[in-house]
């Protein structure tokens, strides 16, 4: 009955599930799997146009009778290029078109095979959205195809309306119809704003109520947001609040902030019992792995993302609801619609991370990072640059009125510096930046110009390369692979920060480390910047932290 393409059939479990109804079919072998499983399903209504052009044209005037969206699909070649005209009409008329092209293989394309040219991003800017679906042969090919038509789909109507562009390859054989049935495909529906007079977002609300396992996670943000108190108990208690410090003050009250430590103490059974029924997300990057492992190894029946931007992402492959609004206005207005119970849930969670014992570590990159932090004036901006720094970080508690940035956009080590640099120079007060040395010296001419002042402080992480490889599970590095990997170098700041005016300090165990942090976290603005230089060994570093994360099962 239907075809056992499972790209076509996220497709077609798709098209009905968005409301779209009339199809218009263009003759063709390559998408004959698309057509016979859409004609076999009463709840299409589809029409037969041969010449491809006009099927467009039919298609624009099928949505322009009553602005519901209508599709057309045809076959591979230059069959597509034919609805081009109608495809431009719909971008400047603002109709919701739906073109579907079926495709070759990736592969032979170029290849002087028949009825092939590069079909994915044909219409270029005349779509608002082109995707390309893979071929489904695992799992996760299988959420990227369905997270690429949700996405197309969610466009047609998202900012004014529009044509959307869905290329289909399709491997033979093709012609054969084994499935009876179609796959319960995953929707991702959007919320343009939160009317609460507004009864379509009744159900968002309704559903909200029926949780009660409900946990707030908070990527990077970089801001304080201050809730009002009448808001912040409303909120605070009915939730599972779990942030990192780059997302500085975003919440409304005490988050959880220990997730490795905590995460790592639980094990597959102990996650499942603590598995949220719904997520709420906003804010950007989250850094860490478990918490990631952890919500995609146990996913929430529902995941709402919140964004001013309103777009997909789907870091937890569980996304269902896109909700696009500033996310601290969003809270402030469910607030006062939830229901009075209190959740056991949050309070489980809070439970659990207090058992969590404060991170401790022997002469370490980690003893120093926790020492500074620990010493920390304020208020005061901290810097955390990439790899195993802002990592590291995330383990030890700030003090109030600690502004937390870093490059977590790509993830990069390049330009930590310069960036950090380039903000304390804006900035009025102490800028501490926490840097590795592949980092550094990577960035090294960011100290090579004049703007920046006394109000600099640097704490460099030495230990002769990158030592996060070390730290990889499964990887296993011979002498030579060492030098490769993780950059081995011999390489001291030294001469070069005492050539740019900088204060240096140096320690190479924990005596000269309390003295060094002394100087180095004073609260005084002093003549020079400060860099303090912490030799440390990667063998070390990597065994002391095994052994933090060992003792916590």
């Amino acid at each position: 009955m239907y075809t056992d393409k499972k790209n076509i059939l996220q497709l077609v479990a798709l098209l009905k599930a968005h409301r779209i109804q009339k199809i218009v079919l263009c003759p063709g072998s390559r998408n004959i799997p698309i057509v016979q499983t859409l004609t076999n399903m009463p709840e299409f209504t589809c029409y037969p146009v041969t010449d491809e052009r006009s099927a467009g044209f039919f298609a624009l005037g099928l949505a322009l009778n009553g602005g519901s969206p209508a599709a057309v699909c045809c076959t591979s070649g230059t069959a597509l290029l034919n609805l081009h005209p109608a495809v431009a009409e719909a971008f400047y008329q603002q109709v919701p078109l739906v073109v579907i092209s079926a495709d070759r293989p990736a592969a032979w394309i170029g290849q002087m095979d028949g009825q092939t040219l590069p079909q994915p991003g044909v219409f270029g800017n005349l779509v608002k959205k082109s995707v390309n679906l893979p071929e489904v042969q695992t799992e996760e090919d299988e959420w990227y195809c369905n997270r690429l038509i949700n996405e197309a789909l969610m466009e047609l109507d998202h900012h004014g309306k529009g044509p959307v562009h869905i290329n289909v390859p399709i491997s033979e054989p093709f012609f054969k119809l084994p499935v009876t049935e179609l796959p319960e495909a995953r929707v991702i529906t959007r919320y343009q704003g939160l009317n609460v007079y507004d009864k379509d977002y009744q159900p968002l609300i309704d559903r909200l109520n029926r949780y009660q396992r409900r946990m707030v996670v908070v990527g990077q943000m970089n801001l304080i947001y201050l809730f009002d108190k009448k808001y912040t108990k409303m909120l605070y208690k009915h939730f599972a609040w779990f942030t990192e410090n780059i997302s500085n003050q975003t919440i409304p009250g005490q988050p959880i902030r220990n997730i490795e430590p905590l995460l790592c103490s639980m094990d597959f059974e102990a996650q499942q019992k603590m598995r949220p029924e719904l997520l709420i997300t906003y804010g950007g990057h989250i850094i860490s792995k478990r918490l990631k492992k952890f919500l995609r190894r146990h996913p929430p029946v529902e995941h709402w993302h919140v964004a001013p931007d309103g777009q997909v992402a789907d870091l937890f492959g569980c996304l269902t609801t896109v909700i696009e609004m500033d996310p601290f206005e969003f809270l402030e207005k469910i607030a006062p619609m939830m229901d009075s119970r209190t959740p056991e849930y949050p309070r489980a969670w809070e439970a659990l991370s207090k058992q969590i014992p404060q991170a401790e570590f022997p002469y370490s990159e980690m003893s120093a990072i926790g020492k500074v932090i620990g010493h920390l004036p304020t208020p005061c901006s901290l810097h955390l640059a990439n790899s195993s720094t802002v990592r590291y970080a995330q383990l030890f508690p700030l003090p109030q009125e600690v502004e937390v940035l870093s490059n977590r956009g790509t993830n990069g080590i390049e330009g930590s510096l310069s960036t950090a640099l380039g903000y304390a120079t804006a900035s009025d007060k102490l800028n501490f930046i926490f840097i590795g040395d592949l980092s550094f010296f990577y960035d090294m001419n960011a100290l090579w110009n004049a703007n920046y002042g006394s109000n600099v402080r640097i704490l460099l992480l030495n230990n002769e390369g990158g030592e996060i490889f070390h730290a990889l599970p499964g990887l296993e590095m011979q002498e030579n692979s060492r030098r490769f990997i993780t950059a081995t170098h011999r390489t001291s700041a030294k001469a070069w920060a005492e050539d740019r005016g900088f204060q240096y300090l140096s320690a190479h165990n924990d005596e000269e480390l309390d003295r060094a942090v002394e100087t180095f976290t004073q609260p005084s603005i002093t003549s020079q910047p400060v860099l303090l230089e912490v030799f440390t060994e990667k063998d070390k570093d990597i065994e002391h932290l095994k052994t933090y994360y060992h003792n916590l099962k």
